[in-house]
């Protein structure tokens, strides 16, 4: 029997004490029995009981999850126009300019939104075949993915689409969508499970974006409602199941934040393209809003195209987004542009996805 510790592990002696952090710990073979975790101290990890024959691959759980990727960013699933769903997860560098790679599939075509954990991209919810055809199950597909077809691992408490998600590390949320819904939605990473109802949103959002800190998940623009505002920023805790807060205001559309995409630095979130006031102008906007303090966006660039319903996915120094649509006139795009985390700066266009698409999940590692 041998266990073999993952990337990122490290030891520290720190005061004639040795504490050991690690990405993961994987069982290589042995037969049956039990075994309670080493009594080691340990920092910011949570060390999980297993049966020594059959240890779950994150025996200890990841101490150092940052949301940003540092390898790809992936777009899985989408619309390649009004009328035809794709199962297609496309696969794109964040080390160099490149074009996208069609690496695997979702076990259904439809578009969704993307949770990313160490390990894992899940695509979560949507709709297929019409727009008003609401699914509620949750995908999973290994980073490491090169063919093959992700796998169904749970389902969401409410099946909808144009609704935004987050990540913890622990746990994959969704927010908000169409039918109009103010549900929060958490799903472990640890295990295949479904969804629990842990909380709402300021109010019932359609359309919005996903934004997520090291301690917060953020929702941000909707489809207006006449009862609300469309430029709402909401934010709601990792740490405790509860509702969200609203914390400040996008620059633009005043009334009208949405089909816009998130993407996430350490300290910034972002919030790019979308649909404008009436006449319903897509926008090229790229505003940012920062994490240490609740406070209202700013506008710091332009996408390279206006669009709407675009995918966003983060790297430790860039923000991209990727895909989307314009209409009128109707124009669809496999664009992949990036734009800088550490100044604020237009996108530039940096390759393409392997085909036009919009409303696809983002994920990265």
């Amino acid at each position: 029997m041998t266990f073999k510790l993952g990337n990122n592990a490290y030891l520290f002696e720190e005061d004639g004490k040795v504490i050991l952090v690690a990405k993961t710990i994987k069982h290589e073979g042995g037969a049956g029995g039990s075994m309670v975790h080493p009594s080691v101290p340990s920092v910011g990890v949570t060390i999980k009981t297993g049966t020594i024959g059959n240890l779950p691959e994150g025996y200890i759980d990841d101490a150092f999850f940052t949301f940003q990727g540092s390898t790809s960013g992936y777009a899985s699933g989408g619309r390649q126009n009004f009328s035809v769903w794709m199962t297609k997860i496309d696969k794109y560098p964040f080390s160099s300019d490149t074009n996208a790679s069609d690496v695997g599939d979702l076990s259904q075509a439809r578009d969704g939104a993307g949770q990313s954990s160490a390990v894992n991209g899940y695509t979560a919810g949507g709709s297929q075949t019409s727009f008003n055809n609401y699914v509620n199950f949750i995908d999973k597909f290994p980073f490491s993915i090169s063919s093959g077809t992700a796998s169904d691992v749970g389902d969401l408490t409410v099946a909808r689409a144009g609704h935004a998600g987050q990540s913890s590390g622990s746990n994959g949320y969704v927010t908000g969508g169409s039918p109009y819904t103010d549900v929060i939605d958490k799903f472990p990473v640890s295990s295949d499970a479904d969804a629990t109802d842990i909380g709402n949103l300021t109010a019932p959002r359609a359309s919005v974006s996903g934004q997520s800190s090291t301690t917060h998940g953020y929702t941000s623009g909707s489809l207006a409602m006449p009862t609300f505002s469309g430029n709402i920023i909401d934010k709601f805790p990792f740490a405790v199941d509860g509702n969200a807060t609203d914390v400040g205001d996008l620059v633009k559309p005043t009334m009208y934040g949405s089909a816009s995409t998130g993407q996430s630095s350490t300290s910034h979130g972002y919030h790019s393209g979308g649909i404008s006031t009436p006449p319903y102008i897509a926008e090229d906007t790229i505003q940012k809003f920062t994490f240490a303090s609740d406070n209202n966006a700013t506008d710091v660039g332009n996408l390279t195209i206006a669009r709407q319903s675009v995918s966003g996915q983060s790297s430790t120094t860039h923000g991209y987004a990727t895909g989307g649509y314009n209409n009128p006139p109707q124009v669809f795009y496999n664009t992949i542009e990036k734009f800088t985390f550490t100044s604020d700066n237009d996108a530039t266009d940096v390759g393409d996805m392997t085909v036009e698409g919009f409303h696809t999940a983002g994920q990265q590692v």
